[in-house]
């Protein structure tokens, strides 16, 4: 029985990443749980402080940061750690907002992020879960990732996030094997509208397990700029996967 409210309470946590703010009725059908079940789980997982409820009404529930914490230490040293003074840099050196995205499972999970300056610029959430074939850091991931890997994902839903989502298997292996040979990606509207971004894997001694980039909008981040920014992302990239392997 214990096994049985362990798992459940992680379904719930789970289901709640994918749809925050959700609230109850919705969580109970999406785990297909009932409402007194998932209000249990509900509120043992805020007292131990992973979720929170939202201050309106209905009552909604959304991650809190100690989740997106406890991701960016996935694998051993802190992903963030290693990351931060990398990305403090490059955020100084382009001047566009710079995200760290983390996988999990078949997507990435924003673990932190460096605001622009500029008033007019990209925005995520921490904590957003991103489809690896419609932005920067997904395909900048995959193509950090082997064959038998990038088959597997290619074989399953492709969903379109905007109209300019790359969709097509064929189109999409196609990009990762430039991003290959380039050592970054290049995602124009992609996931967001009107923003563009540029990725990079960041691998440790097991293999990728994240991706940094540089976004904004595309309106500045235009393709002049993409020979100027993406060396600069593959370089910082490299730099994060050297102190993640201990290479400092």
């Amino acid at each position: 029985m214990a096994t049985e409210s362990v798992v459940s309470a992680f379904r719930v946590l789970e289901a709640v990443a994918e749809a925050q703010p959700v609230g109850l009725s919705e969580l109970a059908r999406s785990v297909g749980l009932p409402k007194s079940t998932v209000q249990r789980n509900l509120l043992t997982l805020q007292e131990v402080g992973w979720l929170r409820p939202t201050e309106t009404a209905p009552t909604r529930w959304q991650l809190t940061y100690r989740v997106v914490a406890i991701v960016g230490r996935a694998g051993g040293e802190s992903l963030r750690e290693a990351a931060l003074p990398v990305m403090n840099e490059l955020q100084l050196g382009t001047t566009e907002t710079i995200h760290l995205a983390a996988a999990d499972g078949d997507s990435l999970v924003l673990v932190e992020r460096l605001d622009t300056p500029h008033r007019l610029r990209a925005f995520l959430p921490l904590g957003e879960r991103i489809a690896l074939h419609a932005s920067a850091t997904g395909l900048a991931y995959l193509s950090a990732c082997g064959d038998e890997y990038l088959d597997k994902y290619l074989a399953g839903p492709l969903p379109a996030q905007t109209p300019d989502t790359l969709t097509d298997p064929g189109r999409i292996r196609a990009v990762v094997n430039e991003i290959r040979e380039r050592g970054y990606s290049v995602n124009v509207g992609g996931l967001s509208h009107g923003i563009s971004s540029l990725g990079a894997p960041i691998e440790s001694a097991s293999g990728p397990v994240a991706a940094v980039s540089v976004s904004g909008p595309s309106s500045r981040i235009t393709a002049d700029r993409f020979d100027e920014l993406g060396p600069q992302v593959r370089e910082a990239a490299a730099r994060i996967s050297l102190a993640l392997r201990g290479e400092r």
